[in-house]
């Protein structure tokens, strides 16, 4: 078991920090290419759509593919992940996100270590991020109520989405946030904007959770309800 559990904090690690390497590296690499701020975007958004279905196909198997600390805080409270390696998940996408920042910073010959300074803030950007983490958690928990082997593309259709149709092109991800608040380049994030954004994105995920559960909820059959009236 204990093997079985470091196999898979690894895999949050390293799953997590090619995530964060692939949203901070496509956005230094698309900023680098143009001065429209839409064409940079896109060029943000497509690789960090296509890296999810890639990341969630390989290592979904080994550790569920979480990569985010509210997926992984909605699991834990459904009882589907105990409250060790739940803690366990949450520091391995925190370290690992951070690793993948710097890994992307080092490709393109940047300073290592950075602060962000792009400012992230207001009623719309927390409004934003709560829709963002409720959309993505909720697609995993319908994909696994209908269609687990579709959940990669799921996931990355939906992020890809939601880049554009939210105002704060779609953290939706604590251990993320963290991560891109030591980057001072086009994905970054001030830190001093980031409780707000991990709030919104812990209440999405939540809410998401308690939709989930009332809407997703197998119908008893004919023959148990009319035994229970």
């Amino acid at each position: 078991m204990a093997a079985d559990l470091s196999r898979r904090i690894v895999a949050e690690a390293f799953g997590t920090a090619m995530l964060v390497a692939t949203v901070v590296g496509s956005g230094i690499m698309a900023d680098r290419l143009t001065d429209d701020v839409a064409v940079s975007l896109l060029g943000n958004t497509l690789p960090t759509g296509a890296i999810l279905v890639v990341l969630i196909t390989i290592l979904g198997p080994i550790s569920g593919a979480h990569f985010n600390p509210a997926v992984t805080l909605v699991f834990a409270l459904r009882r589907e992940i105990d409250a060790t390696a739940a803690l366990a998940y949450v520091i391995a996408q925190i370290v690992g996100g951070v690793a993948g920042t710097l890994l992307a910073h080092a490709m393109f010959e940047l300073p290592l270590l950075q602060i962000s300074q792009t400012v992230r803030t207001g009623n719309g950007q927390w409004i934003a991020e709560l829709v963002a983490a409720f959309g993505l958690v909720f697609t995993i928990l319908a994909g696994l109520r209908f269609r687990s082997d579709a959940i990669p593309w799921l996931v990355g259709l939906y992020i890809t989405a939601a880049y554009w149709f939210t105002a704060s092109t779609s953290f939706a991800n604590p251990a993320v946030a963290i991560a891109r608040a030591v980057s001072n380049t086009f994905a970054g994030i001030r830190p001093i904007d980031l409780p707000g954004f991990v709030v919104a994105e812990l209440l999405g995920a939540l809410l998401a959770m308690a939709l989930a559960g009332w809407l997703l909820t197998e119908p008893k059959p004919i023959r148990q309800m009319r035994a229970a009236k």
